[in-house]
């Protein structure tokens, strides 16, 4: 870190009263955002973040066209906050109204691109089930959370008038980028991979409807990360409050089973079929109106765009950034999208992976 970075670092603690709190860094993911636990001389420990203003391309301008989105870059065509400090205090506020545990903002400054926010605590699911936590318990209340939250109208604009945030729909333009990073980064990772012009035009025939669907059905709040990995247990919490949440600000306004795969697709855990089938039955449980055939028919297609981009996402991070640990997770994720292939609406969808995609490509 530049010493110019940490004299605004520091700056800023000082300026709220944390200038002498000790500082433990804390492990990063795959974002340019950092983090430290800080412990004050009194009080509780919290969470500092640091997301340098210009480590990323430009976030989407609400009324940007498609044309100008490309332009922008990847953040604007895909809808992602761009690791902006006010996205995340905006979607953190909306959270919060609803009775779930997003933490509370102490502090920040979204030009600087600092925060200092509650500490929800090392509880994260994927540790604690790990450690003998009982799996079911956890993921029924996981469920109950997003349940809670998709319940809520989500609205055009999230925040207050010092941190405001627009919650966009990821329309079309976001779900081919979407389903684009499979075919763009896999075979940059398998070399054997020979994706010709009509193996790509058949891949955008089989999605487009898929993305309509997905399109047309975003009418809830998007989570847009919801896994084991950024769900922390806090039971001494009640009810829906008892799953902590944390990395959300690329929220967007999606279809429900988004967030639903992302928890029951988990690229870092095996969730078995059963676990997958209890949470999908709880969920329509709490959510009564829902056709369940319609329901689980778009789970099994978007799930699937779902893996494909992740796996997408994975073979860059191995080849463009240098991770090779990511591959590591792409077995996981075959499995689960053969799962969703099982689905007989997705016929055309599985011919299109059995003829293009060999068994010795998908590891």
């Amino acid at each position: 870190m530049s010493s110019e970075r940490e004299a605004v670092k520091a700056d800023f603690l000082a300026r709220h009263g944390l200038g002498a709190a000790r500082r433990q860094p804390l492990a990063g993911d795959a974002s340019t955002r950092a983090y430290e636990r800080l412990q004050p001389l009194d009080g509780p420990s919290l969470i500092f973040m640091d997301q340098p203003p210009k480590a990323e391309t430009v976030a989407c301008p609400p009324d940007a066209t498609v044309e100008e989105r490309r332009a922008l870059g990847f953040n604007a065509a895909y809808r992602l906050a761009a690791g902006r400090v006010d996205a995340f205090v905006a979607c953190a506020r909306h959270l919060r109204s609803l009775g779930l545990s997003a933490p509370e903002v102490v502090a920040f400054d979204a030009e600087a691109g600092l925060a200092v926010l509650e500490d929800l605590g090392d509880g994260l699911y994927a540790r604690q089930i790990e450690d003998g936590a009982d799996e079911a318990l956890l993921y029924d209340a996981a469920i109950d959370a997003l349940a809670a939250l998709h319940a809520a109208p989500p609205p055009d604009l999230l925040g207050e008038a010092d941190a405001h945030w627009p919650l966009l729909t990821y329309d079309q333009l976001a779900l081919t980028m979407a389903s684009d990073l499979f075919v763009e980064w896999l075979p940059k990772l398998r070399p054997s991979l020979s994706l010709d012009a009509a193996a790509l035009e058949g891949w955008e025939q089989v999605w487009t409807p898929i993305r309509a669907r997905a399109e047309t059905k975003a009418d809830v709040f998007c989570h847009r990360d919801y896994h084991a990995e950024n769900l922390i247990w806090l039971p001494d919490r009640q009810g829906a409050a008892r799953v902590g949440l944390i990395d959300f600000q690329d929220a967007v306004k999606a279809h429900r089973v988004w967030d639903l795969s992302m928890l029951l697709h988990d690229a870092r855990r095996d969730v078995s079929p059963e676990r997958e089938l209890a949470g999908l039955e709880r969920y329509l449980a709490l959510h009564p109106a829902l056709d369940r055939a319609l329901f689980l028919a778009d789970f099994h297609a978007l799930g699937a765009l779902n893996i494909a981009r992740i796996l997408g996402i994975f073979a860059r991070l191995v080849i463009r950034d240098g991770k090779p640990r990511y591959e590591a997770f792409m077995p996981r994720l075959w499995g689960y999208l053969d799962r969703c292939l099982a689905d007989p609406a997705l016929i055309d969808l599985k011919a299109w992976f059995d003829r293009h995609v060999p068994a010795g490509a998908r590891g």
